[in-house]
């Protein structure tokens, strides 16, 4: 399920990267993943929203729905 995870990670950088940001890979512990937002992502006042309602809804619908994002900020 990592690789997969990883996988799809990969593909909606692209789309943080589109507005100046970014997302790290902390870690991933089973289904729970730890991500760190970077550049503008980092700094944005909608960044939670991006982790649950877009970056984790999407990693549920394409891979597991048990999946859950973490923000990590240091």
């Amino acid at each position: 399920m990592e690789s997969k995870i990883r996988a799809r990670l990969e593909e909606i950088r692209t789309f943080l990267q589109n507005d100046g940001g970014d997302l790290e890979i902390v870690s991933i512990e089973g289904k729970n993943v730890n991500l760190k937002l970077v550049g503008a992502c980092g700094c944005c006042p909608h960044a939670m929203v991006t982790l649950k309602s877009g970056i984790e809804r999407d990693l549920r619908e394409q891979i597991d729905p048990e999946i859950v994002v973490n923000r990590v900020t240091e």
